[in-house]
């Protein structure tokens, strides 16, 4: 062992990541940390790293690496872990009621509703949508349609009765389609009632996740496009629900984050 690093782990709906300051590693060296810290059997585990840094346009830059070493524009998840770890860190005087963290989609400010020790709640805005629309793409099983959408990340949304047995796999298979050059986040969506709304996820980058801030946003933002449902909608994920309110324009999507502790890692 040459080296350690210190770290804090956080989730948002069983959706995890590992925060750490990004000065103390290298440009060079933030995917092979990364990769090692987020190996669910031979380092701590996360489905991504939020690398913190100073900013004079937010009150923290998070730059997001998925497990696999990609690089990602923003999980609304991730983004709400370090407001509650900045949050956390104020915590010796008065809630600071704004945290704005500037991700590579731009600055997202998250309110802080509630707090209940460790457990922060935020309604953060997510910015607009930008929805392409209803496509088509041609998978081994034949033809699949789905939503075509932006959040600052990509998203392909698949309408179900129920969740496939093979929902991952199939997944899989639209996260890398050549129609999505730079390949696409993926949720499959069961409509409850005009306002709840049920997903699975399989995110770029990390494959299946409980959650997903930005997939929660996106599959919200589908259902009430195509008239499924209408804002706000409770949006159910294995991790727990989160609610969207999106008037054509603006997202806002609240939902909790929870500091679950602090370590040092060895390289």
């Amino acid at each position: 062992m040459n080296r350690s690093i210190s770290f804090v782990k956080a989730t948002a709906c069983g959706n995890d990541f590992i925060l750490i300051d990004g000065a103390l590693a290298d440009d060079a060296e933030r995917k092979t940390i990364t990769q090692k810290i987020c190996d669910r059997h031979l380092g701590v585990g996360a489905d991504g790293v939020e690398w913190l840094f100073p900013s004079d346009k937010a009150d923290v830059y998070a730059q997001l690496i998925n497990s696999d070493g990609s690089d990602a524009e923003v999980s609304g998840n991730g983004t709400r872990c370090a407001a509650a770890w900045q949050a956390w860190k104020n915590a010796s005087g008065n809630a600071q009621p704004v945290i704005r963290v500037l991700t590579d989609a731009g600055v997202k400010a998250c309110e802080l509703v509630r707090r209940q020790e460790t457990v922060f709640e935020f309604r953060s805005d997510m910015g607009e949508a930008k929805i392409d629309g209803e496509v088509s793409i041609e998978l081994r099983a034949g033809t699949k349609r789905g939503i075509r959408l932006s959040v600052g990340n990509p998203q392909f949304i698949v309408f179900v009765d129920d969740f496939a047995a093979d929902w991952q796999a199939e997944g899989a298979e639209i996260e890398r389609h050549r129609d999505f050059p730079q390949g696409t986040n993926v949720e499959f969506v069961k409509v409850k009632s005009p306002d709840e709304i049920e997903i699975r996820i399989f995110e770029r980058g990390a494959g299946e996740t409980l959650s997903s801030g930005t997939g929660s946003c996106a599959s919200a933002v589908a259902a009430i496009y195509t008239g499924r449902a209408k804002s706000p909608v409770r949006v159910v994920s294995p991790g727990g629900p989160q609610t969207l309110e999106w008037d054509g324009k603006s997202m806002f999507l609240t939902g909790p984050a929870q500091i679950l502790g602090r370590g040092e890692f060895f390289l």
